[in-house]
């Protein structure tokens, strides 16, 4: 490739600055903090790395101040929050709403995500659930129920796994990606485990897979779903 008269080798500027990519990358935000029982910094550094292999440019923040910055949000095609319970300021909390429903994507996992900020109504109305309790600890099937989704591209058509198994509160206009059967006290129920949502024109992803980090190496199939979930909420897939 010839710049200016001089020639650079193509491997330079892919490894160095990879000019064809740089325009177009995509990137996320990944905010780490919250209940320290989650390991989130664990989970944080794990999935960003992933992002990266797809070619997606992470940054980590420890705070929340971030998110009272619309213009900055604005930039990032992706925010994912790591932060169980925490509370959002006002400020923090129309920021994420705003960038969400302008466009921005959202994904996160477990308690991450799916028990964040609790008795902020707006904010679980976006994520389309929120965590109410894990009676039960221990195996459970994930059965995916919508082949067509390149979220589920290539994983098989149930996995074992085998940890807390979210009771959720769901909003029921959510497109579910994955469930399970849950007996809780003698009664039956399918209790969706990931789904796919729309906040204005923001993609939203969310699964309640994840209590420890060490699972996403033990179960891939839960490990593949995450990463394919967030490269969608980002619109890489």
């Amino acid at each position: 490739m010839f710049l200016d008269g001089a020639f650079i080798p193509l491997w330079y500027l892919n490894t160095y600055c990879p000019i064809i990519n740089c325009e177009t990358m995509k990137k996320a935000l990944f905010l780490v903090g919250g209940w320290d029982g989650h390991q989130p910094e664990k989970i944080v550094h794990l999935f960003s790395e992933e992002l990266r292999k797809a070619n997606i440019a992470t940054d980590i923040e420890s705070t929340l101040d971030a998110l009272a910055d619309v213009e900055r949000l604005k930039t990032y095609d992706l925010i994912s929050p790591c932060w169980t319970m925490g509370t959002l300021t006002k400020e923090q909390s129309d920021g994420l709403l705003a960038a969400v429903h302008g466009g921005v994507g959202l994904a996160g996992i477990h308690g991450g995500m799916g028990d964040a900020f609790r008795g902020n109504i707006d904010f679980e109305w976006m994520v389309g659930g929120h965590f109410v309790g894990h009676p039960h600890v221990g195996e459970y099937t994930v059965r995916i129920k919508d082949f067509d989704s390149p979220i589920t591209k290539g994983l098989p058509g149930s996995f074992a796994y085998n940890s807390e198994q979210y009771y959720m509160m769901i909003d029921p206009a959510v497109h579910v990606l994955a469930d399970a059967g849950y007996v809780y006290e003698g009664r039956h129920s399918t209790m969706p485990v990931a789904w796919i949502r729309r906040w204005g024109k923001g993609r939203v992803f969310y699964s309640s897979l994840g209590h420890d980090p060490a699972e996403f190496e033990k179960f891939p199939d839960a490990r593949a779903l995450t990463v394919s979930g967030m490269r969608w909420a980002a619109g890489d897939l």
